[in-house]
């Protein structure tokens, strides 16, 4: 089949077609609707009435070898639920429900996830049988047998890890390496860590070895934190582990490594992109953790003003010229560009990217992964793209002139490209495109317009309380009480929810420069940025201080953050 479907489905669709109770037609027609409404291919099987629950989930035991189980005839001994902690059921979906001579019988929410049976017996410390039964029952019974409130903590796990004895120095071969980081307390220890950050919405994972420790930090709302640091020891096998799972070489740790991780943490699909980099006291890992379910690819649901929307909204429209988006590593450019490509994602026009790792994956656009390592660089992959025939061409970033001057000619051609460059402001795309050695007159009649954006931290609204500006506030962002009138200020107490931060999730502030016939000709002029910015501003561009004024004065986010981004 040629539609993209998980591990679990594609089998459940190979096991319906061999059985002659599908057609291909049938699978595809509900694999669109899944893409449409949302519907897991399951329920479209039984919407469609393809087959009944009951039916597949024997199906699916039979092909196993297993037995499908009914969950409300079963009643697990509290000694047996006890056996298994609330972090492993809750990451692997699954519930433990008898254990015989030694093997503990579970029910998966995902049976035939082949990598969860491979781990599960070193996780658990026992054999293992996965058994098949209703998702439903099992989601009921996992809240019911293990409330969210009973998560095994951290100190518990690294309590355990100190069982793991230190590998002498010249013992560190691979065999002894792959045999420590699959170890239980490792793979334990590990699951944790993945969990506990997708649990609190972390963007990465950081393991950073040191002369006298090993520190663990995950980036939340864009800030880091520091978790309790597990034994200076044990950074070689953790970080093993983590490349055990990312299929890399763990062995090589001289040179740097990239990997992918793909797991599914509490009902949840999880890419995790794997980064290695030799340091003075071992290798330092980084994951970036892309959650499917918590990324908004709606253009309207970015938080943008509605002017800024709309105008945006016209600048995808045209058909050809070039639209970038700057900002600095990790300010959401890359969510902005899919969000740009899914509007206008029809039927009738071609889509072709280039990414600089492939992070989220939409249906009807052709997605090329760029390797640098093996000569596709996006000039290459650009140059390949101009023969595919396509309507609107999507580029990761613009390195160098190279890309610059392709990406020009491919807008003056007929084709809308959009993509990326770091700079400070809007205003400073110009700027950076003639460092580069872009003419002037070039970038006039291609760029049609450069969003710039950042990202800063939105107020608890739990904790969230008002108070009276300072002087030094309103000096410090160029108001006079006078601006502010009546508004009052917020910020966020600190409370539980959001770990007395004050904060929680973070909200997009925008700076749209379009490039008008007065701005065109300041471009060709050679005119600095400051220059242009003041000209745009003059016919109305909002900067990114002013937006980020606006989101202070609305009671979205602080002074503080809004001096610090801006």
């Amino acid at each position: 089949m040629e539609y993209e479907l998980n591990s679990t489905n594609n089998a459940i669709a190979h096991m319906l077609l061999d059985a002659g109770l599908a057609t291909e037609d049938q699978l595809l027609e509900i694999y669109e609707e899944q893409q449409r409404t949302g519907v897991s291919f399951q329920d479209g099987l039984y919407n469609f009435g393809i087959i009944h629950e009951d039916e597949l989930l024997q199906m699916i035991a039979d092909n196993l070898g297993t037995e499908y189980i009914d969950l409300k005839a079963i009643d697990p001994s509290p000694d047996l639920i006890q056996t298994i902690s609330s972090n492993v059921v809750r990451m692997y979906n699954i519930l433990p429900v008898r254990e015989e001579d030694g093997v503990v019988y579970v029910a998966a929410l995902e049976p035939m996830n082949f990598q969860m049976q491979d781990e599960l017996p070193y996780v658990i410390g026992k054999q293992v049988i996965v058994t098949v039964a209703k998702p439903e029952l099992i989601q009921q019974a996992i809240e019911h047998f293990y409330p969210d409130t009973i998560t095994e903590s951290m100190t518990d796990v690294i309590a355990e890890m100190d069982k793991v004895e230190e590998l002498d120095e010249g013992l560190e071969d691979q065999e002894s390496l792959e045999e420590q980081a699959n170890s239980t307390p490792i793979v334990r220890f590990v699951n944790v860590v993945l969990y506990q950050a997708v649990k609190d919405e972390s963007s990465d994972i950081h393991f950073e070895p040191f002369g006298d420790e090993f520190k663990i930090r995950y980036r939340i709302d864009g800030t880091l934190y520091e978790m309790t640091p597990p034994p200076k020891h044990l950074a070689v096998p953790v970080i093993s582990r983590v490349k055990v799972i990312s299929g890399l070489n763990i062995a090589e740790r001289r040179m740097p490594q990239d990997g992918r991780i793909e797991l599914r943490i509490a009902g949840r699909r999880i890419d995790l992109r794997v980064s290695t980099l030799p340091t003075q006291y071992g290798e330092s890992v980084v994951l970036r953790v892309l959650d499917k379910s918590i990324v908004n690819l709606d253009l309207a649901g970015l938080g943008m003003p509605n002017d800024i929307l709309d105008n945006l909204r016209e600048l995808i429209a045209k058909p050809n010229g070039i639209i970038l988006v700057t900002g600095p590593t990790g300010c959401g450019k890359t969510t902005t560009l899919y969000s740009c490509l899914k509007e206008i994602n029809r039927i009738e026009d071609k889509l072709l990217t280039a990414e600089d790792p492939v992070e989220y994956n939409i249906e009807g656009l052709m997605q090329v992964p760029i390797n640098e390592a093996q000569g596709m660089t996006f000039a290459r992959a650009l140059k390949a793209f101009l023969r595919q025939d396509p309507d609107r061409i999507m580029l990761g970033e613009i390195r160098d002139l190279e890309t610059a001057t392709m990406s020009i000619q491919a807008s003056l051609t007929g084709h809308l490209v959009l993509s990326t460059l770091h700079t400070n402001d809007a205003p400073g795309a110009v700027t950076r495109l003639t460092d580069m050695g872009v003419e002037p007159f070039l970038i006039t009649s291609s760029l049609e317009g450069v969003l710039a954006q950042r990202l800063v931290r939105r107020i608890c609204a739990s904790c969230k309380t008002a108070y009276e500006p300072t002087e030094t506030e309103l000096k410090a962002m160029s108001l006079t009480s006078d601006d502010v009138g009546d508004v009052q200020f917020h910020h966020g107490k600190g409370c539980q929810y959001c770990n007395n931060t004050g904060y929680k999730g973070r909200v997009g502030i925008f700076e749209l420069f379009q490039l008008s016939p007065a701005v065109r000709d300041l471009v060709n002029q050679k005119e600095p940025a400051s220059v242009l910015s003041a000209t745009a501003k003059a016919e109305g561009m909002r900067s990114l201080r002013e937006d980020g004024i606006k989101a202070v004065m609305d009671g979205t986010s602080t002074v503080e953050e809004v001096l610090k981004y801006t």
